[in-house]
């Protein structure tokens, strides 16, 4: 017989079960269901607090090193400090504004802004060159969250994709997802997803095309998790959609272009997104031969022709409600990270 505990749940004790204190978050295969089960424990008991605050970082001081653009991951890192009465630094523009224009070394840099802050939430183009900065500077510097590096790992975006899927399913460990792009190669957020997916015992599809598959290292990783993933390349759009319903999958993940505007391989990305094109009526047809609600999900932002916009509006959506999850999923994340006493 189940024996009742009539203890107050305390925040402090489900963030420190999350193993995160003082450490890096790199990848999310460094910590154990149970702990990533933690961290979204205590992300669910903040979520009453996004609006009006929960100080428990007064005091504390968060700096946004982003050596890239962004939206979503620099402002919800920031609104989450903010929200726990910490301060934020930023910088959105370092090979400008800041001593890397005059060629100081990444490692020097975060050694630097350790001085200053009590954590980093940084987005670096090279992940070769960030994680070895992060090496040489090993327990000289306060915890460097990954913000993104280079094509393999964003490990934020990965928690919240996880966390926004927990929220609407209640659970992770029996839904499928399908990881559907052109170039698999520089989908991170579709692979720090999948190694969170993985962790928590879901099933995992990976479909795109063959001469940009998913990189070695990310599926190294998910082999070692004993991960449930299947693989399929150069399907066509109807051969996807028939792959969606006799997999039964749950959620349909779209982990946007990667390519930019001036890249050469811009066109073949925008040729070859009619293949993985997620329309409303692909979604009506699979809902009414399996009974099943997919959801379409995307780390944003969005391009036209990756997906209907239609989706905007109906039950399918969950891009813009993760959005909603971010800020209680990164004021936890900094908690743990930080620590509070």
């Amino acid at each position: 017989m189940h024996m009742p505990s009539y203890r107050y749940r305390d925040i402090r004790e489900t963030l420190e079960a999350t193993g995160m204190r003082g450490q890096n978050i790199t990848f999310l295969d460094d910590y154990s269901p149970a702990q990533i089960e933690s961290l979204f424990d205590a992300a669910e008991m903040i979520e009453p607090f996004m609006r009006t605050g929960l100080h428990l970082l007064d005091g504390k001081v968060l700096y946004s090193l982003f050596f890239q653009p962004s939206t979503r991951t620099r402002a919800s890192h920031e609104a989450a400090m903010l929200r726990m009465g910490g301060g934020v630094i930023t910088e959105s523009d370092p090979l400008h504004q800041s001593s890397a224009a005059k060629n100081e070394s990444l490692s020097d840099t975060l050694e630097v802004i350790s001085q200053y802050a009590d954590a980093i939430v940084m987005r670096h183009p090279d992940a070769k060159v960030a994680l070895g900065a992060l090496e040489h500077v090993a327990g000289h510097t306060c915890p460097v969250i990954s913000g993104g590096y280079g094509n393999i790992t964003h490990p934020t975006q990965g928690l919240l994709d996880a966390y926004t899927c927990r929220r609407v399913f209640g659970q992770l460990s029996e839904i499928t997802v399908a990881i559907a792009s052109p170039d698999l190669s520089r989908a991170r957020s579709g692979h720090s997803f999948a190694l969170a997916l993985a962790l928590m015992g879901a099933k995992i599809i990976y479909t795109g095309r063959r001469k940009f598959k998913t990189p070695d290292l990310i599926l190294e990783k998910l082999k070692a998790l004993h991960a449930d993933v299947e693989e399929y390349f150069d399907l066509t759009d109807q051969e996807n959609e028939t792959l969606y319903m006799d997999k039964g999958v749950d959620v349909i993940y779209l982990p946007g272009c990667s390519v930019t505007l001036n890249d050469p391989h811009r066109a073949d990305f925008e040729e070859a997104m009619q293949n993985y094109y997620v329309s409303l009526e692909m979604l009506t047809r699979i809902k009414e031969r399996t009974g099943k609600t997919v959801g379409v999900h995307h780390s944003l932002p969005r391009n036209p022709g990756e997906f209907d916009f239609r989706i905007d509006r109906t039950d399918h959506q969950l891009y813009f409600r993760a959005i909603g999850y971010s800020v209680a999923v990164r004021m936890a994340l900094l908690a743990a990270v930080i620590g509070i006493d």
